[in-house]
């Protein structure tokens, strides 16, 4: 049996704790691998050791952190196959879509290799006769990110390249369901000329969690999941008096107006809601019919569904593949059974699935609910999964009404030909990230992710210069040299004359 370590101090590490956990194929079901989870002992001596790394490594110069992230991102260009191939063997979306997160990960490298400009600061001559002032951004510390399974390459990296590149060292805490591709990560940064102890890995569950909550040498942490988690980590995190960013749930609507390219706006949903199986926070999951639009989209749309290919990751036919556990795969088919029984018309019915060769695979087929009403627990919560619910609304101020009452504001999305609409829905909508015809509108790495609402506790967003601002504090200095003559005492608030 593969066992999966940690990686702590430039090499592979087995820790001080017995614990492990299972890590499955979920293309077949099977077992391949047991991961090390980690103890409180285990993450401690990794952030000493970041702590230690921390004290040599934020004196380099930006340019030498510059040509580290320029090095390792050759390196991830190099090994892309194989990486892609370890998040296909324990995430199980397909080859191409793994390709495509791994490639959006890497984007934030290259936005690294850019920092010795980003940190240049800001300078004014002569604020007050003969007083210069200037501000410049110095590193936090250690930084910990705690990932989840959806994304083992794209998530770590929209965190760990910033925090380094900015002066920082840095704890990450993958998820414990896919963490083959964060130590190979790892191994790779070391490889592209690391000091030991800036990047350090520690796998574990909610153990190692919370001993990075209260581990006060951590200055920051970063972390994407669920509300519920994301709150727990905030409110934990800020009473350990740590900056945090947590990025919690979504239910994205896709809004479908009745001017818009209907095909179009289905094939944008398509790949939005059923897409890497629906296991993204940006998943498009409620598409909102306004007006006449709502019968033509859904009859569009359960042809398309009836018709998804459904295999293994490695399938170069497969347009999606299984869920990632069997776990979750039981907690979809119960939201689908919920929605059934909550009264909405199950259009497409995904649940009995069966695939000749993988009858153990975590599959599940595309479900397509319509007449889903905004009082239904499948509308309200986030399934995670190949499920997309149609609401219908009988205009676009309804429609702009139903997204901004919800309580997450991740992403949305209209589809539209009318340039006053989507300018509109833009400027009212309350919501983080918005697609005008664009149906998963992810941010790239110069410009910052995040949502509002309960979709993010904190106050910055990550990578971009949001980023920058997260793993970096502000100083500002004001300086005057004596000319030798000296001034009285002054016993009022200084002005600049």
């Amino acid at each position: 049996m593969n066992l999966i370590q940690h990686f702590v101090n430039g090499k592979i590490t087995p820790g001080k704790s017995d614990k492990k956990g299972k890590i499955f194929n979920p293309a077949t079901g099977e077992q391949e691998s047991e991961v090390k989870l980690g103890s409180k002992s285990d993450l401690d001596e990794a952030v000493n050791i970041a702590k230690k790394a921390f004290e040599t490594w934020s004196l380099k110069p930006p340019i030498h952190r510059a040509r580290i992230m320029f090095k390792f991102k050759e390196l991830i260009e190099k090994n892309s196959d194989e990486l892609t191939k370890m998040i296909v063997s324990e995430h199980g979306k397909v080859y191409e879509d793994a390709k495509g997160s791994l490639i959006r990960g890497l984007e934030v490298v290259e936005f690294a290799c850019g920092i010795p400009q980003v940190l240049k600061g800001e300078f004014t001559e002569n604020v007050g006769t003969d007083i210069d002032s200037w501000s410049v951004r110095q590193p936090l510390g250690v930084c910990a990110g705690i990932t989840p399974f959806n994304f083992p390459a794209m998530v770590p990296m929209w965190m760990f390249p910033m925090a380094i590149a900015c002066g920082n060292t840095f704890v990450l805490k993958p998820s414990e369901k896919d963490p083959s591709c964060s130590i190979r990560l790892a191994e790779l940064l070391k490889e592209a000329g690391l000091p030991d102890g800036v990047f350090n890995v520690i796998n574990g569950d909610k153990v190692v969690v919370d001993a990075i909550l209260i581990n006060k040498d951590i200055k920051a942490v970063s972390f994407v999941g669920s509300t519920p988690i994301a709150k727990y980590i905030y409110e934990n995190a800020a009473k350990n008096e740590k900056r945090v960013q947590a990025l919690g749930g979504a239910k994205n609507h896709c809004v479908v107006m009745p001017d818009c390219d209907l095909d179009q706006a289905v094939n944008g949903l398509m790949g939005a809601a059923y897409g890497s199986a629906g296991e993204r926070c940006m998943a498009q999951s409620v598409a909102v019919a306004v007006g006449n639009v709502g019968d033509h989209l859904v009859s569009k749309l359960s042809k398309k569904v009836e018709a998804l290919k459904i295999g293994p990751g490695m399938d170069k036919t497969s347009e999606m593949g299984p869920l990632v556990t069997k776990e979750h795969l039981e907690k979809v088919k119960g939201y689908v059974d919920l929605g059934v029984k909550e009264g909405a018309k199950l259009v497409v019915d995904g649940r009995n699935l069966k695939l000749q060769g993988y009858e153990n695979g975590f599959y599940i087929g595309g479900c397509l609910f319509d007449h889903v009403k905004k009082n239904m627990r499948i509308y309200k919560e986030e399934i995670f999964g190949p499920v997309l619910s149609v609401v219908r609304t009988k205009d676009f101020e309804e429609a702009t009404q139903l997204v901004n009452d919800h309580e997450f504001g991740n992403g949305t999305s209209i589809y539209t030909r009318d340039g006053d609409v989507g300018r509109t829905f833009a400027s009212k909508i309350k919501v983080g990230m918005v697609g005008i015809n664009i149906p998963i509108p992810v941010p790239v790495a110069f410009h910052s992710f995040g949502g509002w609402k309960r979709s993010l506790f904190g106050d910055q967003h990550m990578h971009g210069i949001e980023g920058v601002r997260f793993y970096t504090k502000l100083k500002t200095i004001t300086s005057r040299w004596p000319s030798g003559i000296r001034s009285n005492p002054e016993f009022i608030m200084p002005t600049m004359k």
